[in-house]
């Protein structure tokens, strides 16, 4: 099995590299700046699952080498379109386009540019990075890989993909439920994102304010229902698990948006709060706190111009 992996950064390079470390056959398209470095150092993983320095391949958007079984796709939300001209000639009849993208306002346009077919649902948990020497920084001991064909049945491409992950350091797990299990981490991420960028803190020193605790549960509650609305009602588990993460006094859990902000990046303000309001609006869920975070992230933008 083929896999393309967009990018060589701190997710795509990290199972990226895991799967190469066991014997897949994966190619990075990546700049050629990017390019050259790893033709020189390798791709570097530091991790406390494992060090590595892994001699990988490397192709351009131009040259991409298609057709691939897969082609996983790590940017960001404000870089998809970019993303989706540099894979277009990697993409061909039988490809399973598998986006770790935040939220899920990126499937549409996914859908729309390649065939709903071909764009199957994924998730990741990980905490990685490029470190100083573009290195890979895998920052904590989460690392899944979860995708499913968004119909809920299993495929024998993904069972393949899946499969590839025997005896790496990361896990690849094919789901039946892929479709609950993005909404389910749209509505904690939503929340984690609106809340520290609004605050402009961390969750652990937000629930120490007065009202603190409270607002994070509310907001909380009014991604929950968005997800109810349609049809996807979170698991019982699942919100008890994330409420605990998202109150947890003195944690140090802040959104990555938070620290886009605090480096003055880009954000994905309207793929993850806005996407996720305007589908309480379009369902008639009142959400008052995803209102004002989001009106605080476009201020943020104009700021920024």
């Amino acid at each position: 099995m083929r896999v393309l992996v967009l990018g060589a950064g701190g997710t795509g390079g990290y199972f990226g590299g895991r799967l190469v470390e066991v014997g897949g056959d994966v190619t990075f398209l990546v700049r050629p700046k990017r390019a050259a470095e790893l033709a020189e150092g390798g791709l570097v993983i530091k991790s406390k699952e494992g060090d590595a320095t892994l001699k990988v391949k490397t192709v351009s958007a131009e040259q991409p080498g298609g057709p691939y079984d897969i082609v996983l796709l790590t940017c960001k939300a404000y870089d998809l379109e970019s993303a989706m001209d540099s894979i277009k000639g990697a993409v061909g009849a039988n490809t399973a386009i598998v986006p770790l993208l935040n939220g899920l306002k990126h499937l549409d346009a996914l859908d729309a540019r390649f065939g709903a077919a071909r764009v199957v649902g994924g998730l990741c948990q990980i905490g990685a990075t490029l470190g100083p020497n573009n290195e890979i920084l895998h920052l904590d001991f989460a690392q899944n890989l979860v995708f499913g064909e968004r119909t809920g049945s299993k495929s024998d491409r993904l069972s393949k993909f899946a499969a590839m992950f025997e005896g790496a350091k990361a896990n690849g797990r094919q789901s039946d439920i892929i479709m609950l299990e993005m909404w389910e981490k749209f509505v904690f991420l939503c929340t984690l994102a609106a809340m520290s960028t609004l605050f402009r803190n961390v969750i652990g020193n937000i629930v120490m304010a007065p009202e603190g605790e409270a607002i994070i549960r509310e907001c909380f509650d009014e991604c929950i229902q968005v997800a109810k609305a349609s049809g996807f009602p979170p698991r019982a588990d699942y919100i008890q698990r994330m409420t605990a993460f998202l109150v947890e006094k003195g944690a140090p859990r802040k959104g990555s948006m938070a620290r886009d902000i605090e480096r003055g990046g880009a954000v994905e303000a309207d793929h993850i709060v806005g996407d996720m309001l305007a589908r309480a609006r379009a369902l008639g869920v009142s959400a008052p706190h995803l209102r004002i975070s989001y009106n605080a992230l476009k201020a943020y933008e104009a700021a920024r111009g």
